[in-house]
């Protein structure tokens, strides 16, 4: 099975502006701290819209229609007229917290990436007037965790800082077991989820265009990483040879799937974050 594994620039680098208008210099500021609007780059701006209602914790509705989905983070999950779907803890407290955020007030939009889904909602960050960076007001406040695609890679870096600053200081769901890490040799207890996943890296093989991470000798049954041939060409673009991972301490996140063992699947470099022994 396979592992992804993506470097985690913390601190933070925040760019002030410089006396002449085009020009910023580099300053570091403290894990969790939020980047202004003007400060983070790699986005496009577009024109937003007044909010008028908040479905869940990471989605909203503006008043020309447009529903937003803000793209990067996953807050807990709410039933929304779904049969059978058991609300995740503190599903509740995440939209209200959306709703302080942003309710009645304009917001701008800021694309990194593909710009819509399937359901045909606006993939965007959001900022209000003030320049608050919605996305990293609810990963400082503990209430989503990062959530990226291979399609939408902008401000990954700077979301995982802030995700793992709350991770460390215990807010919101970080001081929930549902939102726990999970070992790679008990990852087989959680299929089916959205999981964070860490362990040392045993083996790196390839089979059939696949690279495969495996965390035990018995890949049958191991926890596994899996990467593709085209997300391999986004490891090798970035720099990075899966091969390298060999021996070294991940952390993973994905959706926990059944195949030869508990296995996540990594389309993007994003995805692993290598750890301190």
């Amino acid at each position: 099975m396979l592992l992804f594994r993506v470097a985690l620039s913390v601190p933070l680098l925040l760019f002030l502006a410089a006396p002449a208008p085009a020009q910023v210099a580099p300053a570091q500021v403290l894990p969790g701290q939020v980047l202004p609007a003007q400060f983070l780059p790699g986005l496009a701006a577009a024109p937003g819209g007044r909010v008028v209602a908040v479905t869940d914790g990471d989605t909203l509705t503006l008043a020309d229609g447009r529903e937003i989905r803000l793209v990067g983070i996953q807050a807990p999950k709410l039933p929304l007229g779904r049969a059978g779907f058991t609300a995740w803890p503190l599903g509740e407290e995440a939209k209200r917290f959306l709703e302080e955020l942003t309710a009645g007030r304009t917001l701008e939009l800021g694309f990194g990436g593909r710009r819509g889904d399937r359901h045909g909602r606006v993939l965007a960050h959001l900022f209000d007037e003030e320049g608050r960076w919605i996305q990293g007001e609810i990963l400082k406040a503990g209430l989503a965790r990062v959530y990226s695609f291979a399609d939408n890679r902008a401000l990954i870096p700077e979301m995982l800082a802030l995700e793992g600053a709350a991770r460390a200081a215990g807010r919101g769901i970080w001081a929930d077991p549902f939102y726990a890490l999970r070992s790679a040799e008990g990852a087989g207890r959680w299929l089916g989820g959205f999981e964070l996943v860490e362990g040392r890296v045993v083996a790196v093989g390839r089979a059939g265009g696949n690279t495969y991470l495996n965390f035990a000798e018995d890949w049958r049954e191991d926890f596994t990483i899996v990467i593709d041939r085209q997300a391999r060409r986004l490891f090798e673009d970035a720099g990075i040879d899966p091969a390298a991972y060999q021996g070294k301490r991940l952390r993973v996140r994905g959706w926990l799937k059944s195949r030869n063992g508990p296995m996540i699947e990594a389309s993007h470099p994003e995805q692993i974050e290598e750890l301190q022994d």
